[in-house]
């Protein structure tokens, strides 16, 4: 893939402690996460009755959707989506796995809506009101980067702008010992092909991602969308750089702008 330069612009993000944007910058420039900060997103997109009923990896992608979409100054309606997850909701799988197991009866209906791997793009696209296409993409820890390749080309072939937004939440039972993930994460850019001060240049390489230690990276390390994090600890350093897995033997290389 040849590197394609785009404009990022609205950036959000959500972990536990940091419910925003400015929150991780914050962290990023030596700070300390939020006391008492929310345990989960409340995305406002969705009535209050869909907000109780939508799990927490729906919430945090919602949240972090809307956020970019806002700080873009985008109508959520006008943009074509992009949702990467490494798993889905592991907890709603591990439920109805052991449930189909003992008591295939008893299935909740609501849990079996929100057991398909596009449930985030889905509410997305009820909540916002959008028919713009919308992609649900998974590639095990090249998930953010296969998700951010799959928005690219989008631009590349004539979308003016396109809203990505990764997000994972925490694994159960004994799918846990199996692919282990923890806590709620999220982060989101609308990406353009306009002109703007904070520019995003990608290109697959051969080779294989150093390990993260940045503050994102240590503070989410447990999360399955914690590959994404050297890119947002890059757009919050004002790094130039970030090296994201992009699968076996391929990195996606990311060259910053900073305006």
């Amino acid at each position: 893939m040849p590197g394609r330069t785009v404009t990022i612009e609205g950036i959000g993000f959500w972990a536990s402690g940091l419910p925003s944007w400015q929150a991780a910058c914050d962290l990023v420039a030596g700070g300390a996460p939020v006391a008492e900060a929310p345990r989960r997103p409340s995305p406002q997109l969705l009535a209050a009755n869909e907000r109780r009923r939508a799990p927490e990896t729906v919430a945090v992608a919602l949240d972090v959707a809307l956020a970019a979409c806002k700080a873009a100054g985008r109508d959520p309606a006008s943009l074509p989506s992009v949702f990467a997850s490494t798993h889905g909701d592991l907890g709603i799988t591990d439920y109805m796995c052991s449930t189909l197991a003992s008591e295939p009866h008893s299935i909740s209906p609501t849990k079996f809506h929100n057991s398909v791997h596009n449930a985030a793009a889905g509410y997305w696209t009820i909540g916002s009101g959008c028919m713009r296409a919308s992609t649900a993409i998974s590639a095990y820890d090249a998930s953010f980067a296969q998700g951010l390749v799959e928005a690219l080309a989008q631009l590349a072939e004539g979308a003016a702008a396109v809203l990505l937004a990764g997000y994972d939440g925490a694994s159960a039972g004994p799918l846990a010992a199996v692919s282990a993930s923890t806590g709620l994460l999220g982060g989101a850019l609308v990406l353009s092909r306009g002109d703007g001060p904070l520019r995003l240049r990608a290109t697959l390489v051969e080779g294989t991602p150093p390990p993260a230690d940045g503050p994102l990276s240590r503070h989410a390390a447990g999360n399955a969308m914690a590959p994404m994090l050297p890119l947002f600890e890059a757009l919050a350093s004002d790094r130039d750089v970030a090296l994201l897995d992009a699968g076996p033997g391929r990195v996606l290389r990311v060259e910053i702008a900073h305006g």
